[in-house]
């Protein structure tokens, strides 16, 4: 009676995912992370459906059973990726995934290994390279099934933890001022706690099933429930949370700015004031420094300041502001007694509001830790 209970959940969930990832997918609106967001759907409401048809015996025919065998209907490695790619689609119009992003994918040849064994077996009976013996077969793919869950959760939980750096990444750009995106960036935050929650019910359940004593054990007692009821709980709460957001949320569009003509004069003087501001009045230390503040300073409207940024100096007012920045924190941690303070007070004294913003910072300009780079000037002292 509950194992019925459990199939019809199970069941529920997948009927739902394969609805709402249809909506999603013909979806007008947002369509790249709609679609990206429709696709991992659809992928738990397949595998849902797989496991569900083996309960109540869909596949009991030889020739079906065959037929299902063949069909990658399992592919957990495409869910990292998909997640990964759905997070930067949502925060980035126009965002498309590349040529070097789809090397991602190729991963993926794990979850294609059990579909091409019959037709690996099938081709071998055909040229009669061996005999019709299916079983030593069917016991290979329930092994190989067995160990390669464990890259398997590896891959889900690598892109997980990609995908939380990237919203960290993308919150300390934009100095958290998300500009209009901030239901969506709730929402994304809240997405991947669900998954890392069903990554710790995943684990709970691998670390026993792979120790080749408890495999059975552990099929015997729990069957796949422990696993399948919590996707079927995903399906729901992604089919329509996922679907109310993506209506609600309109991506920001990118507008091509008019260009405005500045003098040779005009530019020559905006950048040294700019210059001044920073090296001489040292306004990168003020921490509440931004656009505004800047062109109030040197009395030049913000958009003319960010021309001069970005057309004739090539960089944005927070790479401009964090290189002083930087500059500074290698300055004063040659100064005398700066060794006695900590990394995080050195940082704060050369304008870094936030330590995780400061390292990112530092790595991405110097190429190193600013451990290592106190570590090296200390030595070479």
């Amino acid at each position: 009676m509950l194992a019925r209970f459990l199939n019809i959940i199970i069941l529920l969930g997948a009927v739902q995912g394969l609805i709402v990832s249809s909506l999603l997918f013909f979806s007008t609106k947002n369509r790249r992370p709609n679609r990206l967001l429709s696709g991992i759907i659809l992928l738990i409401a397949l595998a849902s459906f797989n496991l569900y048809g083996s309960y109540i015996n869909w596949f009991n025919s030889p020739l079906l059973h065959f037929i299902v065998q063949c069909l990658p209907l399992v592919m957990p490695m495409a869910f990292g990726p998909l997640i990964y790619f759905y997070i930067q689609a949502s925060l980035n119009p126009g965002y498309t995934i590349t040529g070097k992003q789809k090397r991602h994918l190729i991963p993926l040849v794990i979850d294609l290994v059990p579909p091409l064994i019959p037709y690996v077996f099938l081709f071998g009976i055909v040229t009669r390279l061996w005999t019709n013996n299916p079983l030593p077969w069917a016991n290979f793919i329930d092994t190989y099934n067995v160990y390669a869950d464990i890259p398997r959760w590896v891959s889900v939980t690598l892109y997980i933890w990609l995908s939380v750096k990237y919203l960290s990444a993308y919150q300390a750009k934009h100095q958290g001022q998300l500009n209009g995106q901030s239901q969506n960036f709730a929402w994304l935050r809240q997405l991947l706690r669900v998954f890392m929650v069903f990554q710790c019910i995943w684990l709970l359940y691998l670390i026993p099933y792979v120790i080749p004593r408890y495999t059975n054990q552990m099929l015997e007692t729990f069957d796949w429930y422990p696993i399948y009821i919590p996707m079927a709980v995903m399906v729901y709460w992604l089919g329509i949370k996922g679907y109310l957001v993506s209506a609600q949320t309109t991506p920001e569009k990118k507008t091509i700015a008019t260009p405005i003509l500045l003098s040779q004069q005009q530019v020559e003087a905006g950048i040294a004031s700019i210059i001044k501001a920073m090296e001489t009045d040292h306004l990168y230390l003020d921490k509440s420094l931004n656009l505004s503040l800047l062109s109030r300073h040197i009395s030049l409207p913000a958009k003319t300041v960010s021309i001069l940024l970005n057309q004739y100096l090539q960089k944005s007012f927070t790479e401009l502001v964090n290189s002083y920045r930087v500059e500074a924190f290698k300055q004063k941690i040659l100064e005398p007694g700066m060794d006695a303070l900590t990394i995080a007070a050195v940082a704060a004294e050369s304008g870094f509001a936030s330590q995780a913003t400061f390292q990112r910072v530092f790595k991405e300009i110097t190429g190193s830790a600013p451990s290592e780079f106190r570590k090296s000037v200390t030595l070479a002292g």
